[in-house]
């Protein structure tokens, strides 16, 4: 882990998508941070030692899904599986699909496994997956403030994690979609999903793959600052929600549980698509829905 000395920081910005709007100054206490997302073969431990069952391995209880379709309530995840050709980007099920048997021991699908992808982010987690862990290895997850003050690397109001320039000289510095998203992947890394670890260069905290690679969870519940017209003045330092009614997507029905930020991005943002590669981007996530593209890492608070 490293550690990270507290501060107040520009938090969020203007210029790109509503909800990371209003740019507002947020102060944080000192804490450690890993400097990775949890690997495969550290979750693989946790596993072991504790017999714990994610959620992506239980099938889904229909009192909690009253809507679904029974045939749907098997175990799996959400998969991306990438479409052979151009499609509309305003249908994200053109590339998503619910794959049964699906988990972070099969992350590809259900035939795969981790060969190969020991020191890769674990992916297919829920939140409270990801909780279960934190609490195991005695730490816990960021608030969305902890996470974007560390992925900024002491580059305040920079546009990126590395500074203002997307590719210095060329050369990527996170893993995000190379090509037309979602059905051109030049994946010029190598690694046509994730990548290990440490593939790319650090940020000024010495931190790696805050941006890109896998989105990350944050224990924030989320809260929509855009719609809410609250000025920088209003909100106070470290100010984040805790309730899970307030945060659940109302626009779409039968829906029972709240939302978490993510954090970080993932492989699957693109320049024509998500341009969520950046500190400041932030996404919902209902907490029971554990995908592909979706880990996490943990924080400790430093001592006073």
């Amino acid at each position: 882990m490293r550690l990270i000395v507290g501060g107040t920081f520009w938090m969020g910005g203007d210029d790109a998508y509503a909800e990371e709007a209003p740019q507002r100054r947020m102060t944080v206490d000192s804490f450690f941070i890993d400097e990775t997302p949890v690997t495969n073969r550290q979750f693989a431990r946790f596993i072991e030692e504790t017999g714990h069952v994610t959620t992506a391995e239980i099938a889904p209880d229909s009192r909690d899904y009253p809507d679904a379709d029974p045939a749907m309530l098997q175990a799996g995840s959400s998969l991306f599986v990438s479409p052979p050709g151009p499609v509309p980007l305003s249908d994200p099920f053109q590339w998503w699909t619910f794959s049964f048997g699906t988990n972070w021991r099969h992350p590809h699908g259900p035939d795969s496994d981790l060969r190969g992808l020991e020191d890769h982010p674990v992916v297919h987690v829920a939140h409270s997956d990801a909780v279960a862990f934190a609490l195991w290895a005695g730490k816990q997850l960021p608030t969305e403030a902890q996470w974007e003050f560390a992925a900024r690397g002491g580059l305040d109001r920079a546009a990126f994690a590395w500074g203002d320039e997307f590719e210095p000289g060329g050369v990527p510095q996170a893993k995000y979609w190379q090509g037309r998203f979602p059905w051109q992947n030049r994946a010029k890394s190598g690694w046509s999903r994730t990548a290990p670890v440490r593939s790319f260069p650090p940020n000024g905290f010495g931190l790696y793959d805050m941006i890109g690679n896998v989105w990350e969870w944050t224990d924030d519940w989320y809260v929509d600052r855009s719609a809410k017209k609250t000025g920088a003045c209003c909100i106070s330092p470290g100010q984040h929600s805790n309730n899970a009614a307030d945060n659940r997507d109302n626009q779409i029905p039968g829906v029972f549980f709240g939302r978490k930020v993510l954090k970080g991005g993932s492989h699957l943002c693109a320049s024509n698509y998500c341009q969520r590669y950046r500190p400041a981007a932030r996404y919902a996530q209902d907490v029971d829905s554990p995908t592909s593209h979706i880990g996490f890492r943990c924080v400790v608070p430093a001592c006073a």
